[in-house]
């Protein structure tokens, strides 16, 4: 009889995490949460085909248009325009080119006008000549009280409950969780951990130029102007690499951005699942995909069915979009 109860509690701690209950409750019944819940149940069963070792239970998430909202821009561009309104209040002459003159005056049809360059001036401009300390200091201080201009709400209200469900119930399965985003590295660090329950140590992002430099007596690390490597796209891949060094089995984006991400991890060997968050619920958030100038969807929607990923209906799997509502 002894060995049975041993049996028996041995069965019980192998039993998946959450099971009994509902891991996603902010998700509505459907394909997709049954998608979700199906590939987790049977990753951590060793009985299953299904079966993802623990070592190799690695989970990859965008952030902008995955985790939080991204219109009508991205929230980091909303943080550098923030900056130079206040650098050029504090000293005129910072503001000494148009693109910066734009941006400390809000002249948002100047600097869309200067494209892609425009964007990367004003990053470049507002994210350096300090060391990482003092910049993840500026992040978290505005983090903290700036409001999105269209919904009011905190930015880190924009986060998604569905998302934060997701990430908590991987987690509870043994899942490390990463961010791989195209945003700033050291913006995302900021707050990745108090927003999403994600270190520092797994924020994968892009990275601007840096040096080693003295203050104070001690060394440390100078954010410096232009960009180093921009995590986005095929650049995704290769972050994973680099910071990570292995293939995830868990990805999940929103766009074409993400394209080569979920098809690296597509094409390891084992159980793999890849997820697709499509924006279609104009009334709780925004509605977009193939015409976006932000999050475009265009090539990953189309290659999602052949590829067996799982595309989310924000409108009609999501029964609560944002923690702040």
């Amino acid at each position: 009889m002894k060995l049975v109860r041993l049996i028996a509690m041995m069965m019980a701690f192998a039993t998946p995490i959450w099971a009994g209950t509902d891991p996603l409750p902010s998700w509505n019944d459907g394909a997709s949460k049954a998608a979700i819940v199906d590939f987790v149940s049977h990753s951590v069963d060793p009985a299953s085909a299904g079966f993802v070792p623990v070592p190799d239970r690695i989970a990859v998430f965008d952030n902008d248009g995955t985790l939080w909202s991204e219109q009508p821009v991205y929230f980091q561009f909303f943080f550098a325009l923030d900056q130079a309104r206040a650098k050029a209040a504090a000293d005129p002459a910072w503001a000494n080119t148009p693109i910066l003159q734009a941006a400390a005056t809000g002249d948002m049809k100047t600097i869309m006008a200067g494209g892609e360059a425009a964007l990367i001036e004003i990053v470049s401009a507002t994210h350096s000549g300090m060391t990482v300390e003092q910049f993840t200091a500026e992040v978290a201080k505005w983090i903290a009280t700036a409001k999105h201009p269209q919904t009011g709400l905190p930015y880190t209200g924009m986060t998604f409950q569905p998302m934060i469900e997701l990430l908590d119930y991987l987690r509870a399965n043994d899942y490390q969780t990463y961010i791989v985003s195209g945003g700033g590295v050291d913006f995302m660090r900021a707050f990745a951990e108090t927003a999403y329950g994600i270190p520092p140590q797994n924020v994968v992002g892009s990275l601007g130029k840096a040096s080693v430099v003295m203050v104070d007596g001690k060394p440390e690390v100078m954010k410096d102007p232009g960009i180093a490597f921009i995590d986005d796209k095929d650049g995704k891949p290769i972050g994973i690499e680099r910071a990570i060094g292995k293939r995830p089995v868990f990805t999940a984006g929103n766009s074409d951005g993400d394209l080569a991400m979920l098809q690296w991890t597509s094409a390891g060997t084992g159980p793999r699942f890849g997820m697709i968050v499509h924006h279609t619920d104009a009334a709780r958030e925004w509605a977009y995909d193939r015409d976006s100038h932000i999050g475009k969807l265009d090539k990953a929607l189309d290659a999602a069915p052949a590829a067996g990923w799982t595309v989310v209906d924000m409108k009609t799997d999501w029964a609560k979009i944002w923690t702040g509502q």
